[in-house]
């Protein structure tokens, strides 16, 4: 006999448990009503009518006896009984996805995803990983915007994004996947030159490349802009790969990603000064349950997990 998954004993219990006059569907839509707060939140992702849905949540309460939302004209609320459902509808959810997954074959997957990351992340680790994903997706096309100042998802500028700025507003959900690791670099020739002075301990005289007045917010630039205490850098740039291109033709000392700097061959200055940053991994809410956009999710999160130590540092 085939020995039964945890998913399949889920949906095996609840079903036996269910009052009847139960509906798998008015469970979805229970869960989609709760995430969104609203009615036509809810049917936006379903693609369902509102009277539809509406129907739908009475004929659950009416199944359950239990009133699941409070009506307010700004939208639906839990009630207490309704939150109280919340972790069993989300086991069901996990259980029929587990049940229809091998349903279709994932080359059967299609359509276009636009992914907004760093360019470095694009670069190093993304790109060199994408000929793997395309023979498992060949249907799938990723649209890669690496200029992620001007993305915002909000807007629906990108599905989803791999960055390191934790977004404060809008509909979107979000994980944290890892950290990127920063230090202080130079080139041999720099390192070796700077030794020669005394004061080589501290960096009141070295040069510094940093970033330009745009990117003046990053943690990394303002790092750079207490070391200067007043004094012009050598050079800004607009790129991470220019300053690593600077710090490489020896203009001075760079604070850049570890995995990067170590690749380029420059000399660690210092391991740790306190800039790191997460690497979080944002989706738009109403996409999460779109087949493709799980696909290049679950692609980018493991490529940052096998890849930890590298980006860390």
């Amino acid at each position: 006999m085939k020995k039964i998954n945890e998913f399949d004993k889920q949906i095996s219990d609840y079903e036996k448990h269910m009052p009847r006059g139960w509906v798998w569907d008015d469970t979805r839509t229970f869960l989609a009503v709760a995430r969104h707060g609203t009615l036509s939140g809810a049917a936006a992702e379903l693609n369902l009518g509102i009277a539809t849905l509406s129907r739908r949540i009475e004929r659950l309460e009416n199944a359950l006896k239990l009133p699941l939302f409070v009506r307010h004209q700004s939208g639906y609320q839990l009630t207490e009984e309704g939150a109280g459902l919340i972790e069993k509808a989300e086991a069901l959810e996990a259980a029929a996805a587990a049940f229809t997954s091998g349903v279709s074959n994932t080359a059967q997957l299609s359509g276009r995803v636009r992914l907004a990351t760093a360019e470095n992340l694009a670069t190093a680790l993304i790109l060199p990983a994408l000929p793997q994903f395309h023979a498992q997706y060949p249907s799938i096309t990723l649209e890669l915007v690496t200029d992620i100042t001007t993305v915002n998802l909000h807007r629906r500028d990108a599905d989803l994004a791999l960055r390191m700025v934790k977004p404060e507003r809008g509909n979107v959900t979000l994980r944290r996947l890892g950290m990127l690791g920063f230090g202080l670099y130079a080139s041999p020739g720099y390192t070796a030159q700077r030794k020669a002075h005394d004061d080589a301990g501290d960096y009141d005289t070295d040069a510094f490349i940093t970033w330009g007045d745009t990117q003046a917010h990053l943690p990394a630039a303002q790092w750079v802009e207490r070391m200067l205490r007043g004094r012009e850098p050598a050079l800004t740039t607009t790129s991470l790969a220019t300053q690593l291109a600077a710090a490489k033709a020896g203009l001075g000392i760079a604070v850049l990603p570890h995995f990067l700097a170590l690749e380029a061959e420059l000399v660690c200055l210092e391991s740790d000064i306190g800039v790191d940053q997460p690497i979080y991994l944002v989706i738009q809410t109403d996409l999460t349950q779109s087949a493709r956009i799980r696909a290049v999710a679950d692609f980018l999160a493991e490529r940052v997990a096998s890849n930890s130590e590298r980006l860390s540092g």
